[in-house]
């Protein structure tokens, strides 16, 4: 899985969209909860840190089952220590790739599709670059 990196998360001005106090388990609130509980703004949802945030768009396969699909936007937080099963944009033998990392029993670059293989990098050569905190995707077709 390559990626692209886009611009920082900084200077953004807010929108606040409504946010239903009922759950939504597979389909759209009821209508006659007409009951608003928040405002809710994505910039404060899914960035803590907006000068350390970073967003990259991801292209390939190894990430699927975790959801994380070719064009998925990445939402990466580089402020974050990184832990074990986080997942995390990796630099390692000169290559960036976003894949989950494992600590024990032993360092690695879990894929989350069992057609790719883990890498299992030189701790002195690998880089954190950040912990993926949201990826974000479209449920139509792009046009």
């Amino acid at each position: 899985m390559s990626l692209t990196v886009l611009s920082p998360a900084t200077g953004s001005t807010g929108l606040s969209l409504p946010l239903f106090l009922e759950r939504c388990p597979a389909g759209f609130p009821s209508p006659a909860t007409d009951y608003v509980e928040a405002e809710l703004d994505l910039n404060d949802y899914c960035i803590r840190h907006p000068s350390a945030t970073y967003f990259v768009r991801a292209s390939g396969s190894s990430m699927q089952d975790i959801g994380i699909h070719d064009g998925d936007l990445l939402v990466v937080d580089r402020s974050l220590q990184a832990r074990h099963g986080d997942v995390v944009i990796a630099e390692t033998e000169g290559e960036f790739t976003v894949k989950c990392l494992l600590l024990r029993p032993r360092l690695a670059l879990q894929p989350m599709n069992p057609a790719w293989p883990v890498i299992y990098p030189d701790p002195e050569q690998l880089v954190i670059f950040g912990v993926v905190t949201h990826f974000i995707h479209r449920t139509r077709a792009r046009r």
